[in-house]
C-alpha cells in the first residue's frame, strides 16, 4: 500500500522528532562513576571525602577508569563496557572508586558490594572478589606502564565480606623484574582490623612493539 505525500511527511517529522528527543531522555554522555551516588553508604562516602581531600596537596590522585573499548574497533567500541561497570543500577553490583599514591607504588581502592554479587547467603562471591583484585592490581600495573594484562594471581581468603558493606582494597607494588610487575593485594575492613583477602599476582609489561590489539 503507497502512502500519501502527506502522510509521508508525517512520518518523517515524527522520526526526527523522536531522534532528537531520545538523547535528551538516555543522554549519550558517559556516566562517571568515579563520582559519589544515592546508593554509597555512609562509610563509603567517608573514606571516599577522606582521601578526596588529600587530592588537594596532590599527594593521592584520583584513578578514573574509562568505560571500557578503548582498544576496541569502532564498530564494537560503543557496545563495549568494563565488566565492572556494566550494571547501570547504582548500588546494585560494584561500586568502587581508586586513589593512586604520588610515587604510583601503592593503590588504594574503597569498593561496596551490591546485592547481585551474592555467593554465600548474605556475602559476596568469591569471583567478584578475586575480580575485583584483579581489577585494582591491573589498574595499578597500567598506571605504572602501560595497559597490561594479569599473568598470574594466586588469592586466599580469610574470611567472607558481608554483602552491603564497605571494604579497602590496597595493592602495592612488591618489585619488579626485568618486565615483570609483581603486585601484592589485601581486602580489609574499613578500619584495617579484619582481613578477608589476600592475594599476589604479577603483570609483564608490554614490548617496546606491543600496541593495543589491531586485528579488530
Amino acid at each position: 500500500m503507497k502512502l500519501s505525500k502527506k502522510k509521508k511527511n508525517k512520518q518523517t517529522v515524527f522520526c526526527f522528532n523522536v531522534q532528537h528527543v531520545l538523547p535528551k531522555i538516555f543522554p549519550r554522555k558517559p556516566r562517571d562513576f568515579s563520582l559519589p551516588n544515592s546508593s554509597w553508604g555512609k562509610e563509603m562516602m567517608e573514606l571516599y571525602n577522606h582521601y578526596n581531600r588529600l587530592t588537594a596537596d596532590q599527594s593521592v590522585y584520583l584513578c578514573c577508569v574509562s568505560s571500557g573499548g578503548a582498544y576496541l574497533s569502532k564498530i564494537i567500541q560503543s557496545k563495549a563496557r568494563l565488566f565492572t561497570r556494566n550494571i547501570r543500577d547504582p548500588g546494585a553490583a560494584f561500586e568502587y572508586v581508586l586513589f593512586f599514591r604520588q610515587d604510583k607504588l601503592k593503590c588504594v581502592c574503597i569498593f561496596q558490594a551490591g546485592h547481585l554479587l551474592e555467593g554465600p547467603p548474605g556475602h559476596v562471591h568469591g569471583g567478584a572478589i578475586a575480580t575485583m583484585i584483579d581489577t585494582v592490581t591491573g589498574t595499578h600495573a597500567s598506571l605504572l606502564s602501560a595497559p597490561v594484562m594479569t599473568a598470574n594471581l594466586n588469592v586466599n581468603y580469610r574470611s567472607p565480606i558481608p554483602l552491603g558493606s564497605t571494604v579497602l582494597i590496597e595493592s602495592i607494588l612488591d618489585k619488579e623484574d626485568g618486565r615483570k610487575m609483581y603486585i601484592s593485594c589485601r581486602v580489609t575492613s574499613t578500619d584495617g582490623s579484619k582481613l578477608h583477602t589476600e592475594a599476589t599476582g604479577n603483570c609483564p609489561q608490554p614490548g617496546e612493539s606491543s600496541e593495543g590489539p589491531s586485528h579488530l
